[in-house]
Formats: C-alpha cells, sequence, structure tokens
C-alpha cells in the first residue's frame, strides 16, 4: 500500500485503507471516498491533490491525500 500522494497522474487505484481519527474519516467518505472505491489522481500542484472520484473532481490538500492508502 501506498499513500495517494505517490500515485501517478492518469492512474485508476482502489482504496485499502483511510488512516486518521474519525473526524478526519468521516469528512472524505463524505467527499465520496470510501474504502474499495476506486480513485484516479488528475493531477498535484500547489500543495493539493486533485483526484477524480465517482464521476466528480475533488481537491484535497497532501497532509488528506497522505491518509488515503491504495
Amino acid at each position: 500500500m501506498i499513500p495517494l500522494t505517490m500515485v501517478d497522474p492518469g492512474e485508476e487505484q482502489i482504496i485499502k485503507r483511510i488512516g486518521g481519527n474519525e473526524e478526519i474519516r468521516h469528512h472524505l467518505e463524505n467527499l465520496g471516498f470510501c474504502v474499495g472505491g476506486a480513485v484516479t489522481v488528475i493531477n498535484t500542484l500547489a500543495g493539493s491533490v486533485i483526484v477524480n472520484i465517482k464521476e466528480s473532481r475533488v481537491a484535497i490538500g497532501k497532509d488528506m491525500a497522505m491518509k488515503i492508502m491504495v
């Protein structure tokens, strides 16, 4: 498993684990990140990671992306 920040843009990955405290996990779940779901990194810039999840584009900070293991 590697954190989402280490994935090359354009590669679809399956989320295997979401770390952090309960509040962080709940926030990420509300954005569409759930274990077993597919996520594609679109780009990384200015401390943010832009991903495509559930047919939506979402930008999250690198600290949050480090908690998502694929």
